[in-house]
């Protein structure tokens, strides 16, 4: 391992030859930078034609070199270095830690629409390939060749199952409540409001049960998918995966989506039963109804065709939810302000994804007679 240096008039000239790994020495690199603050030294011009094996240590005096050279206006130049190395050194200047707030350009009407529609066509395309990528982790996994840390699916599973039992159990009961009071009203107008049970149960093992839990989870666990991988783009560990060559998709969003795939249609079975419950506190306390009464016609409503769709809701809220998360949370900004603009459209859109399912799915079963 050599590391040469000459002064050619205004040039330093830097030659790297042969292997540089676990490059360690100090003295040379204090004499180098010291070099470039020679205010006679206008360029500098490293060669590294003769290089042979290396690793960061030599990366990290390269872009110490570099700040350096910036900092005193000097213009530094390349010669014959490896393809990898220059992506690299690219990668690596290519984070704006400053970036120029943009200045808004207003465009005539048809103008702005067509921007509009041309922003929204990029928008899909961006997703679609997210989803096509992410899909393609899934694949990775059933065939074993997966980048992912088992530990990090335990700590996905643990942060959306038991720690989410308390908030959904609270707002289930409560809804079951709610439905059970809104539909006492009208039933009691025809004295049938023992009919409070069927509509409870029917209810939250059909639809409501999957839709308060996929809102929950959205707010709770797709909030916190955006936040944490966000935050890792801020701080650079999404850039710092790429350079290793690890698959994002394989180490970041396949363990969150595969915890929550899992996990929510358990949320929802238990959803559906503190429902029924407080429904059934309803019945029992305010309508006067015997609780082995209300648990018979509750029992009689149910059927596993209502349970089954409710699952199926779940199913697809769960894959909507982390992958609104994982995409806000790849794709977010450099500061503090875009990961929480990357929290609130991961909610948002992850509410109004499950809305459109909602319809679409109901619309299917309704042709099926499902």
């Amino acid at each position: 391992m050599q590391l040469k240096y000459n002064i050619n008039k205004d040039t330093l000239d830097i030659i790297l030859n042969g292997n540089f790994l676990d490059f360690d020495d100090n003295q040379i690199k204090q004499k180098l930078l010291q070099q470039t603050k020679n205010r006679q030294i206008s360029r500098i011009v490293i060669n590294a034609a003769q290089l042979q094996n290396w690793d960061s240590t030599l990366l990290a005096l390269i872009l110490e070199l570099i700040k350096t050279a910036n900092y005193n206006n000097i213009a530094i130049e390349y010669a014959d270095f490896p393809e990898n190395i220059s992506k690299l050194i690219e990668l690596a200047l290519a984070v704006d830690r400053k970036p120029e707030i943009k200045k808004e350009i207003s465009l005539p009407f048809i103008e702005s629409i067509g921007a509009s529609g041309l922003a929204v066509a990029q928008s899909i395309i961006k997703g679609w390939k997210f989803v096509r990528h992410t899909f393609i982790s899934i694949g990775h996994f059933i065939n074993g060749s997966a980048v992912m840390r088992p530990v990090y699916f335990m700590f996905a599973l643990e942060d959306c199952s038991y720690k989410a039992v308390g908030i959904v159990s609270l707002v289930s009961f409560m809804v079951g409540l709610i439905l059970a009071f809104v539909g006492a009203i009208q039933l009691k107008t025809f004295g049938a409001q023992i009919y409070v049970a069927s509509l409870v149960a029917i209810g939250m093992t059909r639809i409501m049960g999957a839709i308060m839990v996929g809102i929950i989870m959205a707010g709770r666990t797709g909030a916190s998918y955006a936040a944490t991988i966000g935050t890792m783009q801020v701080n650079e560990e999404i850039d710092a995966l790429k350079t290793m060559g690890i698959s994002t998709q394989d180490f970041l969003v396949l363990p969150r989506i595969m915890a929550l795939t899992l996990t929510i249609p358990l949320l929802t079975i238990l959803a559906n039963f503190m429902g029924i419950l407080g429904g059934a506190t309803v019945g029992v306390v305010m309508l006067d109804i015997s609780a082995a009464e209300y648990w018979t016609y509750s029992i009689d409503a149910l059927n596993m065709k209502n349970f089954l769709v409710g699952l199926f809701h779940a199913l697809v809220f769960g894959i909507i939810i982390s992958l609104c998360g994982c995409y806000y949370g790849i794709n977010c900004g450099r500061n503090a302000d875009s990961v929480g603009k990357a929290t609130t459209q991961a909610v948002v859109s992850s509410i109004v994804w499950m809305i459109v399912a909602t319809g679409i799915i109901t619309l299917i079963f309704e042709v099926l007679g499902i």
